[in-house]
């Protein structure tokens, strides 16, 4: 068949209704809406001063009870960021929750930055490709990856760390912060190594908030101002938990600005989705950038079918943590559950397979929501020529709470951050 790249397999109502969900992480990551409803309410009585005074303590795998852990939710939107901010704000008050505002917001502009300037996408994976072919060339190299990425380096925290993200599928962001630092400016490797291994195994892993999280930390997002991990703020923040030597970090940092000495590309407008057309043969598509469709206007559509879509393999070339793929079937499956419509798994193979697919059931036009710049985007621009074809449209739908603060995300998080009254009073929160 020509759609063997795609797992055909319709699910019926009875065997939806009778789908384990349940997921053995040690972090407790049910991937569902109403789990991740559950931690919502668990943590909204720390979203003030709670979280403002100890968001930046990392307490160790398990430990985590300072910050919301709500991110592989966020992630895929089986809890919405307006949602969990509308939380904070009837609970804390604007004041007390200010902190954990920003810090939610902060996610939204990273996604907006990244969508207004795809190009630094396109440049990261040019880069790990050019850093993967040196990793084959190189073996000296290829060691002191092996070991940095096997937790065998020698430095304690950062082999705790390491062991921490393979095993549960998340850190501590304070953790991310030093474990990105002490990867690019103390063992000396190339940075879009270590922002694939955490976008492989991360369970919360976001193009934008990744790519652009370790392109802060190593002085390329804002220029000059690269993060220096030490010692000391290590032992304060961990409880000293660990006691780093100040010898085995790097005594001073240099951002890498150099590599791309031509400075940051200009901003580009956001793309306009087209929007669905009521009449058209649909198949709604879900994929793990949005789990809740039922937030979108469905019903006046003329659906024929239901689709879920895997795509977390396509994270990276190298091998991605079954936690991610394993949190991304359940998440999907859950949505899917939610449709109350019969399914089909598809799995992201040969992009043109989706117009055969979907030519084959009669569609033409398939109603997503908004796939933002990342992997997913990439595979979906690569099938646009045989959807073009075919004569099937690929139409999206993009959540308030995006258009409320993507224009703003046009330099640093300062602009973004002066805008929260007005982004909040945009979208009915102010």
């Amino acid at each position: 068949s020509t759609l063997r790249h795609f797992s055909l397999s319709p699910t019926s109502k009875k065997e939806r209704e009778t789908m384990s969900l349940d997921y053995k992480n040690p972090q407790h990551f049910v991937p569902t809406r109403a789990a991740g409803a559950a931690a919502l309410e668990a943590f909204t009585p720390n979203m003030g001063k709670n979280y403002a005074d100890g968001r930046n303590f990392d307490r160790g795998a398990g430990q985590h009870r300072d910050v919301s852990m709500l991110s592989p939710y966020l992630r895929r939107r089986l809890v919405l960021e307006k949602d969990v901010v509308a939380t904070a704000l009837r609970t804390h008050g604007a004041e007390s929750a200010e902190k954990f505002v920003q810090e939610v917001i902060w996610r939204g502009y990273f996604k907006g930055w990244l969508e207004r300037r795809p190009i630094i996408w396109d440049l990261f994976k040019q880069g790990l490709n050019r850093d993967l072919a040196a990793l084959d060339r190189d073996r000296s190299l290829r060691r002191a990856v092996e070991a940095a990425e096997a937790g065998q380096t020698g430095l304690d925290y950062f082999d705790s760390w390491v062991e921490e993200l393979v095993d549960t599928g998340y850190l501590h962001n304070h953790a991310r912060m030093w474990f990105a630092s002490i990867w690019i400016f103390s063992l000396e490797l190339p940075w879009r190594l270590g922002a694939d291994f955490f976008f492989r195994h991360l369970v919360d892993g976001d193009p934008a908030s990744n790519t652009l999280g370790w392109r802060w930390v190593a002085g390329l997002h804002t220029r000059g101002k690269p993060y220096h991990a030490q010692a000391w703020n290590i032992a304060k923040f961990t409880n000293n938990r660990f006691s780093p030597r100040p010898a085995d970090l790097a005594e001073i940092v240099e951002g890498l600005n150099g590599e791309e000495s031509d400075g940051l590309p200009s901003v580009s407008p956001l793309r306009t989705p087209e929007v669905p057309i009521p009449r058209r043969p649909t198949i709604l598509l879900i994929t793990e950038e949005d789990c809740r469709p039922e937030d979108f206007e469905v019903s006046g559509l003329n659906l024929i079918g239901c689709a879920t879509l895997a795509s977390s393999h396509l994270r990276s070339p190298r091998a991605v943590s079954p936690l991610v793929k394993e949190f991304e079937h359940g998440a999907l499956a859950d949505a899917a559950l939610r449709s109350n419509l019969d399914r089909t798994e598809l799995r992201a193979g040969l992009p043109a397979d989706l117009a055969a697919w979907a030519s084959h059931i009669g569609a033409t036009q398939i109603a997503t929501p908004f796939i933002p710049t990342g992997p997913l985007r990439d595979w979906v621009l690569q099938a646009q020529s045989a959807l073009d074809e075919a004569g099937i449209a690929l139409v999206e739908w993009r959540r308030d709470w995006d258009e409320a603060i993507w224009p703003y995300a046009t330099a640093g998080f300062f602009k973004v951050k002066k805008k929260i009254p007005a982004i909040l009073h945009s979208i009915g929160l102010a």
